[in-house]
């Protein structure tokens, strides 16, 4: 049964591939294609999740080993990545949760996204997310989990700017890509230390070797990776990226933000539980910044005045419990809260359209007083301000880059294209033939003819002087014919080559020529 555990991603996987190729080529389009393309990705996830659903129950019931290899992926002196798999635990529980989320929103998204422009786009990259997230939470290697982590964030970048002609939303997306870079590099730096220290990228070879290590190595990693769980998951000071993406489609908002890919930095924690276990100053930081986002979410989730800037505050409340509940050692406690936190914030990103219909013509007497009077004006404008926390990252990060890249850019043109300056056309004229052709039929050239190269920079110059240099040569011996000065100068060359082989076979020069000759052999 170990086996299936390889095609619960690969069905995705292929369905964005047909998906991807048929739209490509013209064989799945428009409108006439889109039941062709949901079919495709429905019964491609229902297929995932039913398989999921059977290696869970093989699980249970004590039928599978624990982990399944393909075989060998790359091989380099003592680094060995393999296509490996985990086959039981919480990693196959938490598939067939995802698996079956995704199935349900693909389902839900057939009629939410009809004749939308981009229709066939988005369950592509639908069915591309789902294979990814599912290889992150099944892979049996850093490498194979780091694949996913990318994708699955390549595939966020997307949908979120579905509607890529609005700035808004191509702003937005660019943002959140550039802020989850950020935690990538903290995961590609635990990698590169396990690999470092334990010749291993494996997850199960990575939690036996805890034992052997260090405090020092422990935090080390677990530090890198809890950097890596910060961005993928919105915790502070990550988390006002995950209310900019609020611009994507619903289902992808409910699919992404709600039910499966926050949860990936949750994930990660627990998967490394032996290695945080041994390093007590970052579970401390993992909790104090679970329990600042959790309060943080709270006071500025009461000032939304829109659906799902609600939801996304209110996930980001839940996000920071449950690394609250990881920082504190509570490690069941938070895998329990991932798996229902998953299916009703899910639940509640797809009912959020059909709030507005099932709300009209209720009464809003009841309507709390904003901002409340227990709650001090201050604490209200902050809320509404979201803490100014994007204003912050503006001024700390946005603003020197966007200063250094200006000072880059002034040194480029104004330096290094000076010194490096491309030359401009070394003849003006058609050509030198055309040039010898005016002056044989009597026509003047200007006054400049000679200088018929002009450059900048220090390039430039050299390109002038050696094209000035050429050009009397082409002009002394080519153009101005043989009778002239061709034939004196070659005169005197000869007379020279003359004079010098004379002298050059006198004896005393041969003798000296076969005495350096065997000086040199000896």
């Amino acid at each position: 049964m170990d086996a299936l555990v390889v095609l619960i991603p690969l069905m995705p996987l292929v369905a964005a591939s047909v998906i991807g190729m048929g739209h490509l080529f013209g064989a799945i389009s428009g409108e006439r294609g889109e039941s062709v393309t949901a079919d495709i990705a429905s019964w491609a996830a229902i297929m995932s999740s039913l398989l999921a659903l059977t290696l869970l129950a093989a699980d249970l019931l004590g039928k599978n080993a624990g982990s399944y290899s393909v075989g060998h992926w790359l091989n380099s002196d003592t680094l060995d990545i393999q296509l490996n798999f985990i086959s039981t635990g919480f990693n196959v529980r938490l598939a067939a949760l995802f698996s079956v989320l995704l199935a349900i929103v693909i389902h839900f998204s057939i009629n939410y996204m009809h004749r939308e422009a981009g229709y066939h786009r988005f369950f592509f990259i639908l069915s591309l997310f789902a294979s990814a997230i599912l290889l992150l939470v099944l892979s049996g290697n850093a490498v194979g989990t780091f694949i996913g982590w990318e994708v699955a964030g390549l595939c966020s970048y997307f949908l979120i700017a579905y509607g890529y002609d609005r700035p808004v939303a191509a702003a937005n997306a660019t943002r959140v890509f550039v802020t989850n870079r950020i935690g990538d590099a903290g995961f590609i730096l635990g990698m590169g230390l396990c690999y470092a220290w334990f010749d291993s990228v494996n997850w199960t070879a990575i939690n036996a070797a805890s034992a052997q290590m260090t405090p020092g190595e422990a935090a080390a990693i677990a530090l890198c990776f809890s950097v890596a769980a910060f961005a993928k998951s919105a915790q502070l000071p990550f988390t006002p990226w995950l209310a900019k993406a609020m611009e994507g489609p619903t289902p992808s908002s409910a699919v992404f933000y709600g039910a499966v890919m926050v949860h990936a930095g949750v994930y990660l924690l627990i998967l490394l539980r032996p290695v945080f276990e041994l390093a007590p100053f970052v579970m401390a930081m993992v909790a104090v910044a679970g329990l600042v986002t959790a309060v943080y979410s709270f006071v500025v989730g009461l000032t939304q005045t829109d659906v799902k800037s609600s939801l996304i505050f209110a996930t980001s409340g839940q996000l920071g419990l449950m690394f609250l509940e990881c920082g504190l050692g509570l490690w069941q406690l938070a895998g329990w809260h991932l798996c229902a936190h998953a299916a009703v914030r899910g639940y509640q990103f797809l009912t959020a359209p059909s709030l507005m219909h099932n709300v009209q013509g209720l009464s809003v007497d009841g309507c709390r007083e904003v901002p409340p009077r227990s709650v001090p004006a201050w604490v209200y404008m902050a809320s509404l301000q979201r803490f100014w926390l994007d204003q912050i990252a503006d001024w700390a990060l946005v603003k020197p880059v966007r200063g250094l890249a200006h000072d880059l850019s002034y040194f480029d043109d104004h330096i290094v294209d000076r010194m490096m300056g491309a030359p401009d056309p070394a003849i003006r004229a058609i050509s030198s033939l055309a040039q010898l052709e005016e002056q044989m039929i009597g026509a003047h050239l200007d006054n400049e003819s000679d200088n018929f190269a002009q450059g900048s920079g220090l390039a430039g110059k050299l390109t002038e002087w050696t094209a000035a240099i050429l050009h009397w040569f082409e002009d002394r011996f080519v153009l101005r014919g043989i009778g002239k000065d061709t034939i004196s100068y070659g005169r005197r060359l000869g007379h020279i080559a003359n004079k010098f082989e004379q002298s050059v076979l006198r004896p005393r020069y041969l003798v000296l020529f076969v005495f350096i000759t065997l000086l040199v052999a000896f």
